[in-house]
């Protein structure tokens, strides 16, 4: 994990049920610091707490009609700062809207089930296993 430091994510869905079942499957893991929005532009209006990651449904118009979508709110983010890792979720077990996210650069994506939390932590875990050996080959390379 992220070297002793708790790591932040932000879970957006608009789906109620899902998010807090999600959120409490989080909060059981005291590594993490969880922070939940119904919609994208609530995600993006707090943008600035600095994520180390997102997790991301696909379709966010479900509590606004009018809002955006996952895909807009992954422009957004990734406009934002490209290094944000997002992981889009979705109930739609679909193989072109998985390459549609993979197009907008999400990291993952995830179809909403019963597992969905353990395999989100699986990529999690991967996220900083990968950033710890990066960092550990630039301290190498630097003394090089």
């Amino acid at each position: 994990m992220k070297d002793k430091q708790q790591i932040k994510i932000f879970l957006v869905d608009d789906d109620a049920l899902f998010l807090k079942l999600l959120e409490i499957e989080f909060m059981n893991h005291s590594e993490f610091i969880i922070e939940t929005y119904a919609t994208g532009e609530l995600c993006m209006e707090n943008i600035g707490n600095k994520p180390d990651v997102i997790i991301l449904d696909y379709f966010l118009n479900g509590v606004e009609k009018n809002a955006k979508n996952g895909i807009e709110t992954l422009d957004q983010i990734k406009a934002f700062d490209a290094e944000i890792p997002v992981i889009m979720l979705s109930a739609q077990d679909k193989i072109d809207v998985a390459i549609d996210c993979m197009r907008h650069k999400a990291l993952d994506y995830v179809v909403k089930s019963e597992t969905s939390f353990l395999r989100i932590q699986k990529i999690i875990d991967s996220i900083f296993q990968y950033k710890k050996l990066e960092k550990q080959m630039n301290w190498y390379m630097e003394r090089m």
